[in-house]
Parts: structure tokens; C-alpha cells; sequence
């Protein structure tokens, strides 16, 4: 078989995140990393995980429903949820050797960045910033602004 019968490996893409209440920059954070070519791996974070990061009465969605939307989107290759543990480097570390994505794609205000570099570079992959962050679009403002409008 020639070289050119053979096709290239399409780079393994990661990216993860609540995800809850999708809003337009969700939406342009996933299509961007889709626009690096490879297989689109989305890992959302467990219901568990979101209550430790954002408080009670978070996520709006389970994450059940989450990744049904996420799915509907027709932008990804995958979708998982994520170890409840995800936040510790060992449970970070082998997720990523499980998955073995070439890129974690990111978005400008990702906490965390140096360590993830690092975590993706003990697998051989990399990190890519590829959304610029818009401090005026998040679900906590949307859910802010609905209470609101209802008071």
C-alpha cells in the first residue's frame, strides 16, 4: 500500500467543562476546538463536582441532561462525564491517559493552565487556547438575570 493511501490520525481533541445553561459561548468555545480537525472528546463535569465548584442549587441540569444537549449540538465525537475526583492531579492524569488526547483545548480564563500544560505533557499532548473568554456571557449571568427578572 502506498503512503498516500494511508490516511493521517486525526488529532484527539479534549475539552471539558459544566456546561450548564449552553449560551453562545459554549456553543463558539466547542465549535473552535472542532475546528482543529481531529475527534472532539467532550467531558462534562459529574452534578457532584459542579455543587463543589458553583454552590448549592448548581448545576441547573443534570448532567445527564447536559450531555443530551451537548449531543444535539452534532459537534462532537463523544461526550463522558466526568470522575467526581476529576480535580485532583492523579484522577486528572489517568483520565488523560485513558482518553489520550493530543490536544486539551481551552478557553482564555481556564483555571489552572500551567498544571493542565503540564499534565498533557507527561501524555505527549499539548494545550491550545482557542476561546477568547467573554466575561459578559456566562450561565451565572444568565441565572442572575432570570431571579432577577423575577422579583
Amino acid at each position: 500500500m502506498s503512503d498516500s493511501m494511508i490516511s493521517p490520525k486525526r488529532p484527539v481533541v479534549l475539552v471539558t467543562g459544566v456546561f450548564d445553561l449552553l449560551h453562545t459561548e459554549h456553543i463558539k468555545f466547542l465549535k473552535k476546538a472542532k475546528a482543529l480537525g481531529g475527534d472532539l472528546i467532550i467531558g462534562v463535569e459529574s452534578d457532584e463536582r459542579v455543587r463543589q465548584m458553583k454552590g448549592a442549587g448548581r448545576p441547573i441540569q443534570s448532567a445527564g441532561q447536559r450531555v443530551r444537549q451537548i449531543l444535539a449540538l452534532k459537534l462532537t465525537d463523544k461526550v463522558v462525564v466526568l470522575p467526581i475526583e476529576f480535580h485532583l492531579p492523579q484522577q486528572h492524569q489517568q483520565f488523560l491517559e485513558q482518553v489520550k488526547p493530543d490536544i486539551l483545548a481551552v478557553s482564555s480564563h481556564t483555571p489552572h493552565l500551567e498544571q493542565k500544560r503540564q499534565l498533557m505533557a507527561k501524555i505527549g499532548g499539548r494545550v491550545i487556547v482557542v476561546h477568547e473568554h467573554n466575561p459578559k456571557i456566562s450561565t451565572t449571568k444568565q441565572i442572575e438575570h432570570v431571579i432577577g427578572c423575577r422579583q
